[in-house]
């Protein structure tokens, strides 16, 4: 039975990784000024492909750390990660005169930054579902929806700040938050009541053939999500908006996914999760094609716009995850760290080719957008494919299927 502090704690430590996940998108508009970093969009782009790479590598070794180190040793890992992220993020404005100085800062932060989301948020998950192993769908659900909360309050707390003139305030009240969490986590015990066998010498389970399709839909919708996650404040700032309302769209977009999470979990009764994993991406593919033709000084449909794109993103993630858990039985277990590790390169793939689309091809920010709506066509296409096992398991006909896809594998291997 876990204690109230732990509980306390994993919830609280999902809520301040939203924030610290969201930080360098808020402060976009700051990074990029010629007042402040005067970054070019190609150095803003570059700086996430350390931290994509970083969270693609915690997630796939995580599992096997967390067996050689325990999982709250991992975990506070990544909370101080975390912390060294924020930390430099902050320290490096008084390095702005010096630019190479103050990039390298913002790198290595980031680079942090992908560490401690790589480490922390799977830990995060294990214990939610082993604090609650009687309500492990709706602990894990309220989990993402404060990490999705914490999303919603970065741009918000970066707009506060940068109207009272100290943009640095969110990185510093974050790196407060994740020490006093260091602190508070130090003596509780944290441990999921299970011991996990040393699997160094057995030999991995293969991966099945749909395994790719799922890993495919998860690259694809990391770039979507991406796109808007990352770019919506200056997409909105070229627009015409001022910096406050340039955080403002990201909000906007946050606050979709997370209330988008939250919905269709609540009317799953009436309208099931096949359903609504075949509709969302049909959802995100309108969004894109509006973003592409929205001409400039609409800001308010800007905004707006960005809110139809998260209600499109919200389900997507949590749910893939879930389906590929369900029916990928054999690996259920290395299901979570796969669909995060390419979640995070497409991830890597959003964040760094807009800089250079915009510098060397001379696209602008509507074209990109209008040109993303084909990869979440794509994501569309491939939703049907995946809901369609989870339509038969829901019938009652998915897990015959899935344990004859195992056992057709299973004699594979014994025969070769």
């Amino acid at each position: 039975m876990a204690q109230r502090g732990e509980v306390t704690d994993i919830y609280t430590a999902s809520m301040v990784q939203g924030l610290a996940l969201v930080t360098f998108p808020a402060a976009s508009t700051i990074l990029t000024s010629s007042q402040h970093y005067g970054l070019s969009s190609t150095e803003y782009a570059t700086m996430f492909v350390p931290q994509a790479a970083m969270a693609v590598g915690a997630s796939l070794l995580g599992a096997r750390l967390i067996r050689h180190f325990g999982i709250k040793r991992i975990y506070l890992i990544g909370l101080t990660a975390n912390l060294v992220s924020m930390a430099l993020l902050f320290l490096s404005q008084f390095a702005i005169s010096n630019a190479p100085v103050a990039y390298g800062m913002l790198i290595l932060a980031t680079t942090n930054l992908g560490i401690g989301f790589g480490l922390t948020v799977p830990a995060l998950n294990t214990f939610a579902a082993a604090f609650f192993p009687r309500k492990i769908n709706s602990a894990v659900l309220i989990l993402n929806a404060l990490l999705g909360l914490g999303t919603v309050l970065a741009p918000v707390l970066v707009a506060v700040f940068i109207g009272l003139s100290i943009w640095s305030g969110l990185p510093l009240l974050v790196a407060v938050l994740l020490l006093g969490l260091l602190l508070f986590s130090l003596p509780l015990p944290l441990q999921t009541g299970t011991s996990e066998p040393e699997q160094g010498h057995k030999r991995p389970a293969a991966l099945p053939s749909r395994f790719w399709i799922f890993a495919a839909f998860i690259l694809l919708y990391g770039i979507c999500e991406t796109m808007n996650g990352n770019w919506a404040s200056l997409y909105t700032q070229k627009l015409g908006a001022t910096a406050t309302v340039a955080s403002l769209a990201l909000t906007v977009f946050w606050g979709a996914v997370t209330a988008g999470r939250i919905i269709f979990a609540a009317i799953e009764r009436w309208f099931p999760a096949y359903r609504t994993y075949k509709v969302l991406p049909f959802v995100v593919v309108l969004a894109f094609v509006a973003l592409a033709f929205i001409p400039k000084g609409e800001i308010s449909l800007g905004v707006i716009t960005f809110g139809l794109a998260g209600l499109g993103c919200s389900a997507l993630l949590p749910l893939t995850i879930s389906f590929g858990q369900k029916e990928l039985t054999a690996i259920a277990s290395s299901v979570p760290g796969g669909m995060i590790a390419f979640y995070q390169v497409g991830y890597g793939i959003a964040a760094f080719s807009v800089g250079p689309l915009q510098q060397q091809a001379k696209l602008n920010l509507n074209t990109i957008f209008g040109a993303t709506a084909i990869l979440a066509l794509a994501m569309s296409a491939l939703s049907f494919v995946i809901a369609k096992h989870e339509e038969m398991y829901a019938s009652g006909f998915g897990v015959r299927t899935s344990s004859n896809m195992i056992d057709r594998q299973t004699r594979r291997r014994k025969i070769s």
